[in-house]
């Protein structure tokens, strides 16, 4: 069986968030594992980048209704005789565990991390091509040359003001994602499009397609409805809509 590629779009604001999120914090987690400069630098922006989508105010409140909102979704399914019991009573205290965290950090995600002095030199210049060389901030060239267990212990340091965000936000992602399961589908001639159920709400699309089928796919839609378009590469790099039957697997993720 071929390699599959996965694709996923979101349907709506949060779900775009969270996916940025859990995309930044798989990069944190790469390069914080890897010694050596290039690896710091690259978990020192990941970090930086994890910051920023942060600066929004209204986050830790909107994670927390979501936690909230899942857990009565949850409990409502104690009374189904067709329930794991053991495995929903998991859930609902990991939903209990992540929504506490996030309401035991006082003031706006990620607050501590702007305010810090180094971190905020840094991200002042990283927004320069070149700008975060050795001339430009003497004190970075001198963190950078550290041993790598005093840098973990800084990244550690920094990393446990958002660690309570990243738990929620693979939480939240891990429900959405296994509520549904793949159905098979075809999309005639590379295109597709589905009209979206109002009886729930959509979260995102996501798309498993044979790597060997030399196609990517361009997915946009909303709350009504989505639409696929699979593209074919060519030589020299440029995409063109296919005019094969493309199978591919699909799951509308609805929670």
């Amino acid at each position: 069986m071929s390699e599959l590629i996965t694709f996923e779009q979101p349907l709506n604001e949060k779900s775009r968030t969270l996916l940025r999120l859990s995309h930044l914090f798989e990069q944190l987690d790469f390069f914080t594992s890897k010694s050596g400069e290039w690896n710091v630098r690259g978990s020192l922006q990941a970090l930086l980048d994890i910051t920023a989508v942060l600066t929004r105010g209204d986050l830790k409140t909107e994670i927390v209704k979501e936690l909230d909102r899942f857990r009565v979704f949850f409990e409502r399914l104690k009374s189904s005789s067709d329930v794991d019991m053991n495995r929903l009573q998991h859930v609902l205290q990991n939903i209990d565990y992540a929504r506490k965290s996030l309401k035991n950090i006082s003031g706006a995600l990620g607050q501590n991390l702007r305010q810090d002095e180094f971190l905020s030199a840094v991200l002042q210049r990283s927004s320069i091509p070149g700008g975060t060389f050795d001339f430009d901030i003497p004190q970075l060239h001198y963190w950078l040359n550290q041993s790598h267990s005093d840098q973990l212990l800084q990244m550690d340091d920094w990393r446990n003001e958002i660690g309570p965000v990243q738990d929620a936000v693979e939480l939240l992602l891990g429900m959405i994602r296994e509520s549904t399961v793949s159905k098979h589908c075809v999309a005639e001639r590379g295109f597709y499009n589905q009209t979206l159920s109002s009886d729930s709400a959509s979260q995102l699309v996501q798309i498993k397609v044979a790597k060997d089928e030399n196609v990517f796919c361009e997915i946009s839609g909303g709350k009504q409805r989505f639409t696929l378009r699979f593209i074919e590469v060519s030589e020299l790099g440029h995409g063109k809509p296919t005019e094969r039957d493309i199978p591919f697997e699909l799951k509308v993720c609805q929670l």
